[in-house]
């Protein structure tokens, strides 16, 4: 008798201890699912920083340009758009800071801005440096002529023949590719360079990526005409960080593709809304319905309310 009262005793009470931790584990969150915003937000190094420092062109037209002290361009929207979402709601909250293509890569590893937006092309030895979200656009190589030349200048042949010298940015990959394939080229520091030296007549054409050509041929549209080859693989514009944020890299390609989605339906996403406001009007398409590429390796996190916490 004793040893039934015994075992039933000690029968109860594992049903209450396993009642017990049953109870205390329903009280306890889920973190079986994914990490909010605001987490990951915390395990930036941007994490309650009072400014949010992004390197940006000041000489590309529509893409990134500054005109009577005002930064604007469809790289300097996007900036924008992912300065609001990292919760740098005011214009104050943003440092921009100007950077030549040459100076990209080497301002991320010095630690002089937080992110680079300014028509930076994904590459595999320039992803060993520095870390990259997006893409955000794709695009391709193109030339500016003049127009007197446009008609006489239709291929690769063309180019080398007539030894017409290209002028390109330094440390792009349209210096690459021209070296690749022997043009005839001349390197500046300033794309502008190029252009004043294709209407002073010193260069025969001017190269880079058909988004940067845009703001250019905007400006001298009687001057100068598109010449499209097939030429070099797409440019896959990112967004750069440092290769030791993986946190902030995650958030900026997450906010990336929130930009596409957020109003898609009604043809007024961030990202189309930027698009249209900008490089939209000059931007030679090879289709008339141009959309952003899905970013690459985006991670499913809870974003509350649209909304990050305050820094």
């Amino acid at each position: 008798m004793r040893r039934d009262r015994f075992r039933r005793a000690v029968t109860g009470a594992s049903v209450m201890l396993t009642l017990g931790l049953a109870t205390v584990a329903a009280c306890q969150p889920d973190e079986a699912g994914p990490p909010s915003v605001d987490q990951l937000l915390r395990q930036t190094g941007i994490w309650q920083r009072p400014t949010l420092r992004i390197g940006v062109a000041a000489n590309e037209p529509l893409m990134g340009e500054v005109k009577d002290g005002m930064r604007s361009g469809f790289d300097v929207e996007i900036a924008r758009y992912l300065a609001r979402s990292l919760g740098y709601t005011n214009e104050s909250d943003i440092e921009f800071i100007t950077v030549r293509t040459d100076e990209r890569i080497r301002f991320l590893l010095a630690g002089h801005v937080d992110m680079v937006v300014a028509s930076l092309s994904y590459t595999e030895e320039r992803a060993k440096l520095i870390g990259f979200a997006g893409p955000y656009f794709v695009t391709n190589q193109a030339f500016l002529v003049p127009k007197a030349s446009a008609s006489t200048l239709r291929t690769e042949d063309d180019f080398r023949e007539k030894q017409v010298k290209v002028c390109t940015s330094g440390s792009s990959t349209t210096e690459d590719e021209l070296t690749r394939r022997d043009f005839a080229r001349s390197v500046v520091l300033d794309l502008q360079d190029c252009v004043d030296g294709m209407l002073s007549g010193e260069y025969g054409a001017m190269s880079s990526d058909k988004t940067i050509l845009a703001g250019y041929y905007s400006q001298h549209p009687q001057d100068f005409a598109y010449v499209q080859l097939p030429f070099g693989a797409d440019e896959r514009l990112h967004i750069g960080v440092s290769i030791n944020d993986t946190a902030l890299r995650d958030l900026v390609a997450y906010f990336l593709r929130k930009s596409y989605d957020q109003g898609r339906e009604t043809g007024a996403s961030p990202w189309t809304t930027a698009y249209n406001n900008t490089i939209g009007a000059w931007y030679l398409a090879d289709v008339d319905d141009i959309a952003q590429p899905e970013p690459n390796d985006v991670p499913d996190l809870v974003d509350h309310d649209d909304k990050v916490s305050p820094r």
